[in-house]
């Protein structure tokens, strides 16, 4: 199971993206609202929450992942939402994914998760991740983080997310059926 955190201003793209291609792959995932179920991003699109951030267990034994879209307005409501930052820390604790694109990154950063690690975040907030050993590339896989540097890799984001989830085979059949490059 995978849980992605939509908080009001999320960036659209950036979260719609791996719900649509993480389900397309046979992944159970729910979108959870921080403010309620029904969330709208940074352009004012209205996204109506699987569930709220109330009805999930921060310590579900079935987590797989944990996904945090960027958008300046999402990453300040999840980062100060207690319940999702204990989802987060359950992950890395117990050697789930984590996973998080544009300025999402730096919520992992803060919380002291990517010291010494390659990570990428939004380009003009690369010295909040000062305590990575590189920060290069569009997608950087680390252990069990994956991050991501902004919208435009957003497809490119999803299928590292379906190959670490179900392999390399399950996110090329992804990528077949939907005529990626």
């Amino acid at each position: 199971m995978v849980y992605i955190f939509l908080a009001n201003g999320f960036e659209e793209i950036e979260a719609l993206t791996q719900v649509d291609y993480l389900r397309r792959a046979g992944i159970e995932l729910y979108t959870v609202g921080i403010e309620g179920d029904c969330i709208y991003g940074a352009h004012n699109i209205p996204v109506v929450c699987d569930k709220t951030i109330d009805e999930i267990d921060a310590e579900a034994s079935d987590i797989e992942m944990v996904i945090l879209p960027g958008g300046l307005g999402g990453v300040d409501g999840i980062s100060n939402c207690k319940k999702a930052l204990d989802t987060v820390k359950y992950c890395v604790e117990n050697d789930k994914y984590v996973a998080a694109i544009c300025a999402a990154p730096t919520i992992l950063a803060k919380m002291g998760y990517l010291k010494g690690r390659h990570a990428v975040c939004y380009p003009a907030m690369l010295d909040e991740l000062s305590d990575c050993s590189d920060t290069s590339g569009r997608v950087a896989i680390d252990g069990r983080f994956i991050t991501a540097a902004a919208a435009g890799v957003s497809e490119e984001f999803s299928f590292a997310l379906i190959e670490a989830l179900c392999g390399k085979e399950a996110a090329e059949k992804v990528r077949i059926g939907i005529v990626a490059r």
